[in-house]
């Protein structure tokens, strides 16, 4: 699919990120029945209600991994994977694995349960976002931290162009408060690349500088890169 030239992804996730497949989401058509489910899924459930989810969907592992990853029934995930190590790679519709699933949902345990079975840590959605983007974008910064400590591509691109730099940078989360955290962890990796460019031709600071009062940590990076050295 082609875009025009001034075409802005960044601009298209503040106006429709709520369709952004997460979670068990991809899984439905769309429907206000269906989205409310979604969203009630969201919330704080009771053991037997998990229970019978899990029942639900007992006949398709595929399906029943990404929930259990979504919504960290960690048990249940070594227990799929017990049966079946294969499963740990398999993905949604739209690419998404148990990674990004987990990564999204801020369930570092799950990640970590994850990698140790096997699970490749850049897997690319049909997107090309990896399980780092998926966490930048909703502030999970404990997560990508450990995605980091274990060999996530940190100046990763979607087709868009967008590096998790750049998410994390776009201050569109509800999760907010974790914002500058996740910035602060970026911020600080040394191999980072800050002025890689989406395909709008933006540079994760100037989105920072166009959405939020975030930007100033981005003098972290640019202090660095403006140094002279001395030739005294």
């Amino acid at each position: 699919m082609e875009f025009p030239e001034d075409f802005n992804q960044l601009e298209l996730l503040n106006s429709h990120g709520h369709l952004i497949p997460r979670g068990a989401s991809s899984l439905w058509t769309g429907s206000k029945d269906e989205e409310e489910e979604v969203e009630e899924e969201e919330g704080d459930h009771s053991e037997e209600w998990y229970g019978e989810k899990e029942e639900t969907l007992k006949d398709n592992p595929k399906v029943l991994i990404l929930w259990a990853a979504e919504n960290q029934r960690l048990a249940t995930v070594h227990r799929l994977l017990t049966a079946d190590p294969l499963l740990v790679h398999c993905c949604d519709e739209d690419g998404y694995t148990p990674l990004h699933r987990a990564a999204y949902s801020g369930h570092v345990d799950v990640v970590s349960a994850l990698i140790a079975a096997g699970s490749k840590v850049n897997p690319r959605t049909i997107d090309g976002w990896t399980p780092l983007h998926s966490a930048c974008r909703w502030s999970r910064v404990t997560v990508a931290s450990f995605l980091l400590q274990h060999g996530a591509e940190l100046n990763a691109q979607t087709n868009g162009g967008l590096t998790p730099l750049h998410l994390a940078a776009s201050h569109t989360t509800p999760f907010r408060t974790d914002s500058p955290h996740t910035l602060e962890l970026l911020l600080s990796q040394r191999h980072l690349k800050p002025g890689l460019r989406s395909s709008s031709g933006e540079t994760a600071g100037e989105v920072a500088r166009r959405t939020g009062p975030h930007h100033v940590l981005f003098e972290m990076v640019e202090d660095c890169v403006n140094v002279v050295p001395s030739r005294e």
